[in-house]
């Protein structure tokens, strides 16, 4: 069974050759603050809108202190 890739924004199949070329879309690497790399693909039709990274949802980090559930992101500076 060959491995499925589908585009990040759309979500429409991409599809890949025998010779392992991209068919109908982009691979987009991202180096993340991190320091780890994101791979995406996009298809040629989203590639031609917006060649930048869209169609994500940041992660809410949420720390227990004393009992008590809260995002990080509400702490005092």
């Amino acid at each position: 069974m060959e491995p499925k890739f589908f585009c990040h924004d759309c979500g429409c199949k991409i599809n890949i050759n025998e010779a392992n070329e991209i068919v109908n879309g982009q691979l987009l690497k991202y180096n993340l603050p991190d320091g780890t790399d994101k791979s995406i693909f996009k298809c040629n039709d989203c590639y031609q809108k917006s060649k930048s990274l869209n169609n994500f949802q940041e992660t809410e980090v949420y720390s227990r202190v004393v009992g008590y559930l809260r995002p990080v992101s509400q702490w005092n500076e």
